[in-house]
């Protein structure tokens, strides 16, 4: 469970899955929490959300995509909040493509999102523990395509899968400095970002919610509040020695095959 020490970053914490481990954090009685992402309006409304919860939120613009804003958002809010001590990178671009019809432009959108811009928050994260020389936790958000994913996911799960991997060498690299790194890899979720991909690029119908939960093992898909308190409890102190850890949260188990 994170406390009054714990001083996080969230990459991408304005809606979804980030915003849910901001909440998460602020219930388990951190007073303070810088949240990042691009859109300025959905900042300001998350922020006012924290508030409600007694926590002291800030808002830092910024794209993952751009390397120099990803390490500024870093600095900025160790500038606000203290040397920071906790970490999850959570957005992502979840655009489609096959091997076949995948562009270079979109290739490197992804790459640049889901792999680079968190290696190097993470560079900037780790520089900063470092130069203060405490323990710290980094949570990486990947996906459960990480093992595969389908045709129409091809870019997007070798990013992802980069991420996984990225999110091991950093955990064997830093060991020793007492800073540890372990990922979550979800299965299909029910966010608001999710909403937008499946009409965008699905022309889904406004029910496909409800259609898709109806088809899964459990009745629903995946829902960002069950999986915040996973993320904060790798955060924490609780989980101890735990570092290099990829935990699939999902109701499909991989390498299963139908019976």
């Amino acid at each position: 469970m994170c406390n009054k020490d714990t001083r996080a970053v969230i990459i991408g914490g304005t809606q979804g899955l980030g915003l849910a481990i901001a909440r998460q954090l602020a219930a388990e009685g951190s007073p303070v929490v810088v949240i990042t992402g691009r859109d300025r309006k959905k900042g300001e409304h998350a922020v006012a959300d924290l508030a409600k919860l007694g926590c002291e939120a800030h808002f830092i613009a910024a794209d993952l995509g751009n390397v120099d804003e990803c390490q500024a958002a870093i600095d900025k809010a160790g500038g606000l909040i203290g040397p920071l001590n906790a970490l999850v990178n959570s957005a992502a671009s979840c655009d489609r493509g096959t091997l076949l019809d995948t562009t270079p432009e979109v290739w490197a959108k992804l790459m640049d999102i889901n792999a680079r811009g968190p290696f190097f928050t993470m560079q900037a994260f780790v520089r900063q523990a470092l130069e203060h020389r405490i323990a710290a936790s980094i949570v990486n958000i990947v996906s459960m395509v990480i093992h595969c994913g389908q045709s129409y996911l091809a870019p997007y799960s070798a990013s992802k899968a980069a991420l996984a991997n990225i999110t091991k060498n950093t955990a064997q690299a830093h060991r020793r400095d007492r800073i540890r790194c372990n990922a979550i890899a979800c299965g299909w979720m029910d966010t608001p970002g999710e909403d937008v991909t499946q009409k965008r690029f699905h022309d889904a119908p406004n029910d496909w919610l409800e259609r898709a939960e109806a088809a899964q093992p459990f009745g629903q898909l995946v829902k960002p509040a069950q999986v915040a308190p996973l993320a904060t409890y790798l955060l924490s102190p609780e989980s101890g020695v735990l570092t290099g850890a990829i935990i699939d949260c999902d109701q499909n188990v991989a390498g299963a095959y139908p019976e």
